[in-house]
């Protein structure tokens, strides 16, 4: 089949290489426009795009789906659409040009977390498992008939960052079986079962920490904001970002909500129940530290995070 793949971020590359790797032909890779990363800004291209240069796949960049965006994918004569985290919807009449539609490799277990950030919101829900879902691509969010799923269990201390990386390659493999599946006509997509739920973006204020929440809601939190938008506290009105947590062991200090303490060369934080304890972090226009030389440079000034 003549394929056309959508895709932005690295959680898109493994699916992009296995179908470039498949028997059916990659024709055209439709991603978002270069845009300026880090602290200089510099014009970068989304890692689809390096991928697909690397691969030596003609790009289409467009961050929108618009009518230019349409013409030039529709030229291209796709038989089936394949969309992987792309940043943008695909309407009527993209929707129906190619032969067999389009179909996404959406990171939950469809219809839980339909949206945009899927894998952060099962952690910070502290869900037990997640997946993958392929599914064919219909106007409404996310609810289209679904043809396969792969099932994970959550890792206990996975982050956002890691558990994506684990269900792209995974999902690759499944994104390629119903692409397969389709060219043989062997398909078959079942409904969407259950109450849905959704996944917005993530905006900064998701980051920012509730100590008042118990702590297993607070771990899951700094697990399922890191890498982005980053877990973050502030300390007398300054922005604390947590880069490394973990639980405090049993037997250790009960404290209140946001009040931390040096514990031995621990620098634990209450929650809402039981203490935690901070590895790594990084105050405001400075570089990441170890947790306890930051709180040594305090001199212990600080009695209480959140403030």
């Amino acid at each position: 089949m003549r394929l056309v793949f959508a895709g932005t971020p690295d959680a898109a590359v493994p699916s992009l290489r296995r179908l470039a790797a498949s028997s059916h032909e990659v024709v055209g890779v439709v991603t978002r426009a270069d845009a300026p990363v880090g602290r200089k800004r510099v014009l970068t291209p989304s890692p689809v795009a390096v991928a697909a240069d690397e691969l030596g796949l003609a790009t289409i960049k467009a961050d929108r789906l618009d009518a230019a965006a349409t013409e030039r994918i529709t030229a291209l004569e796709p038989d089936l659409g394949v969309i992987v985290a792309y940043g943008g919807l695909v309407r009527e009449p993209l929707l129906s040009a190619p032969r067999h539609g389009w179909i996404n490799l959406h990171f939950s277990l469809l219809p839980r977390w339909r949206g945009a950030a899927p894998v952060q919101h099962a952690l910070i829900a502290g869900d037990a498992h997640t997946g993958a879902a392929v599914f064919q691509l219909v106007p409404e969010l996310d609810a289209g008939d679904v043809f396969g799923v792969i099932e994970h269990d959550v890792p206990a201390d996975a982050t956002a960052g890691e558990l994506l990386e684990t269900l792209a390659v995974d999902g690759a493999e499944l994104l390629a079986r119903v692409v397969d599946e389709i060219a043989a006509g062997t398909a078959r997509a079942v409904p969407q079962e259950g109450e849905p739920t959704y996944a917005p973006k993530l905006v900064d204020d998701d980051g920012r920490i509730r100590w008042d929440e118990p702590r297993e809601a607070v771990l899951g939190r700094i697990r399922g904001v890191t890498p982005e938008p980053g877990a973050h506290t502030t300390v007398e009105g300054a922005r604390l970002k947590l880069l490394g947590v973990r639980a405090a062991r049993d037997g250790a200090p009960a404290l209140g909500p946001g009040e931390i303490v040096l514990d031995g060369k621990e620098v634990l934080v209450g929650t809402g129940t039981l203490p935690i304890v901070l590895e790594r972090v990084q105050p405001a226009g400075r570089n990441a530290m170890g947790a306890t030389d930051w709180w040594r440079g305090t001199r212990g000034a600080v009695s209480r995070v959140g403030t």
